[in-house]
C-alpha cells in the first residue's frame, strides 16, 4: 500500500512556510554584504562586522520553535558549520559560499524535531553540504547547490534513524561525491532531485522504509564508476520484520550520459519504479544484483551499458523481479538465473534471460 498519511505532519509543518523567500516578516534576519553583515532580531541589533558565518548562527541562536531566520546576505562561512536546532525555520535567500571541513557539514541539523529549510542556495567545495542524523519531521523545500567537490545532502550513516522526512526540489550540480545520500529514514518523500555533472550517485537510498519519490533526474551523473542516476543500497525497503513488502514508489528516473542510470543492489528491494527514460548511460543502464520484490512498470531504454540482472555470492539470489519496458540499441542480460524474473521487453535489443 502506498504511504500516505506518515507525511501529514511534515506537510503541515511546510505550510507554515512563506512563499517567498524572506518574505513576510522572519523573526531574525541577516543582511549585508561586501564582508560586513548584520543580525537583527526584532528590531534589536545581534552582530555587526565581517564573520558572515557567526552573523547566521547568531540570528538563529535569538529565535525560539517556529521561528524563522532570512538570511538575505551573500557571503562565506569559510570551513565553518551553521548548526540549526530543533523547530527552527531557516532560509537562505542570499548564496551561502562553503569550505571543507572534514567529516561535518555546512549546515548540520542532527538529533533534532520540526526543522525547516524553505530554500537554500550554495556553492563552493564542502565535506557534506547538508548533514543530517536524528531528525524527525524535517522539511527541506528549495534547495540549490553549484559545487565544485564535495557531497551535497547527506543522512548518517552510523547517525540515528531519522523519521518523516519531506523535500520538495533539490537541484545540485558539480559535486564530486553525490548529490544526495539517505540513510536510515523511515517516512521519505521527495519531489524531484536533478543532479547534473555528480561524481556519484543523483540519489542514493539506503536501508530506509516509506518511500515516496516524484522525480529522480540526472545529466552526467556517475560517470566511469559503479554508482548511478538512482541507487537502491544496503537492505533498503527491507522492513523491519525482514519481509520486503512493496513501501518504496518511484514515479519517474530520467538519465542521460555518465554511468549507471538504476542500480539496486546488496539486499534491497520492495520497490516499484512506473516509469523510465534512460539513454547513453556509459554502463549498465539498468542493473539489479541481488534484490527482492523490484518492479519496473513501463518506459524505455536506449543505448548505453546493457540491462543486466546479476548475482554476487555472499548474498542470497535475486527474486521476484518484474522488468517491462521498451530497449533499443541495447542487450538483455540475466546471469545467474534469480527466481521468479518476469521480463516484458521490446524493441529491437538482444536478450539472453532465463
Amino acid at each position: 500500500m502506498k504511504p500516505s498519511s506518515i507525511f501529514a505532519s511534515v506537510l503541515a509543518l511546510a505550510s507554515a512556510a512563506s512563499a517567498q523567500c524572506g518574505g513576510g516578516s522572519p523573526h531574525a534576519t541577516v543582511t549585508g554584504g561586501n564582508g560586513w553583515y548584520h543580525a537583527n532580531n526584532g528590531g534589536q541589533n545581534l552582530y555587526q562586522g565581517s564573520d558572515y558565518r557567526h552573523a547566521i548562527q547568531t540570528a538563529l541562536d535569538s529565535i525560539g520553535w517556529g521561528q524563522r531566520v532570512a538570511v538575505h546576505a551573500s557571503g562565506s562561512i569559510g570551513a565553518g558549520t551553521i548548526s540549526i536546532s530543533s523547530g527552527k525555520i531557516f532560509e537562505g535567500c542570499g548564496t551561502i559560499d562553503t569550505g571543507f571541513r572534514n567529516g561535518r557539514g555546512a549546515i548540520e541539523s542532527i538529533n533534532t524535531s520540526d526543522v525547516q529549510i524553505p530554500y537554500l542556495r550554495m556553492t563552493g567545495n564542502p565535506y557534506f553540504g547538508l548533514r543530517f542524523s536524528g531528525t524527525r519531521n524535517l522539511y527541506l523545500g528549495q534547495v540549490t547547490m553549484n559545487l565544485w567537490g564535495g557531497l551535497g545532502i547527506r543522512f548518517d550513516r552510523d547517525g540515528a534513524h531519522n523519521y518523516n522526512v519531506r523535500m520538495d526540489s533539490i537541484t545540485v550540480t558539480g559535486a564530486g561525491s553525490h548529490a544526495v545520500e539517505v540513510w536510515n529514514i523511515d517516512g521519505l518523500r521527495i519531489g524531484q532531485v536533478y543532479a547534473r555533472d555528480v561524481g556519484e550517485s543523483g540519489l542514493l537510498v539506503q536501508n530506509s522504509q516509506n518511500v515516496d519519490i516524484d522525480l529522480v533526474e540526472g545529466h552526467n551523473v556517475a560517470a566511469g564508476n559503479g554508482y548511478a542516476t538512482l541507487r537502491f543500497a544496503n537492505r533498503n525497503g527491507r522492513n523491519p520484520n525482514g519481509n520486503y513488502n512493496t513501501n518504496v514508489w518511484v514515479n519517474r528516473v530520467v538519465s542521460r550520459g555518465g554511468g549507471r542510470g538504476i542500480f539496486c543492489v546488496s539486499e534491497s528491494g520492495a520497490a516499484v519504479i512506473k516509469h523510465v527514460d534512460l539513454e547513453n548511460n556509459g554502463n549498465n543502464a539498468v542493473l539489479i544484483e541481488n534484490c527482492y520484490n523490484l518492479s519496473i512498470r513501463g518506459g524505455r531504454v536506449y543505448g548505453g551499458g546493457e540491462v543486466r540482472v546479476a548475482a554476487r555470492s555472499e548474498f542470497p539470489n535475486n527474486r521476484d523481479l518484474w522488468i517491462t519496458m521498451e530497449v533499443n540499441n541495447n542487450s538483455v542480460r540475466e546471469s545467474p538465473c534469480g527466481q521468479n524474473v518476469n521480463w516484458n521487453i521490446w524493441g529491437n535489443a538482444g536478450m539472453n534471460v532465463c
